[in-house]
């Protein structure tokens, strides 16, 4: 069974740093196109950033400069590392893999940025 674990959220001040991981177990990581996702309450999700297996990493105009995404395919996992973060960027964010006609999605890790 394909599955993807998300961890690395939690409660950062207003200006301040969170680092996102996501590993893929039970299929071969580096066959996979990988992004992140995020969902505010009561907003639809929205692609925070994508990191292909053989293209270009894109980022969502709201992130760019401040986040980075990377890929270990030896570690089977994903990151997203977050900096300068703001209250707008809190929401549940979720890591997503698609491959061919499979579509595996992480259970999500709260990202809330308050002081």
């Amino acid at each position: 069974q394909v599955q993807l674990v998300e961890s690395g959220g939690g409660l950062v001040q207003p200006g301040g740093s969170l680092r996102l991981s996501c590993v893929l177990s039970g299929s071969i990581f580096w066959q996979y196109d990988v992004d992140w996702h995020r969902q505010a309450p009561g907003k639809q999700r929205e692609l925070v950033a994508t990191v292909p297996k053989g293209a270009s990493i894109t980022y969502a105009d709201s992130v760019k400069g401040r986040f980075t995404i990377s890929r270990d395919n030896a570690k089977n996992t994903v990151t997203l590392q977050m900096n300068s973060l703001k209250p707008e960027d809190t929401a549940v964010y979720y890591c997503h893999a698609r491959w061919l006609s499979l579509e595996v999605w992480g259970q999500g890790t709260q990202v809330t940025v308050s002081s």
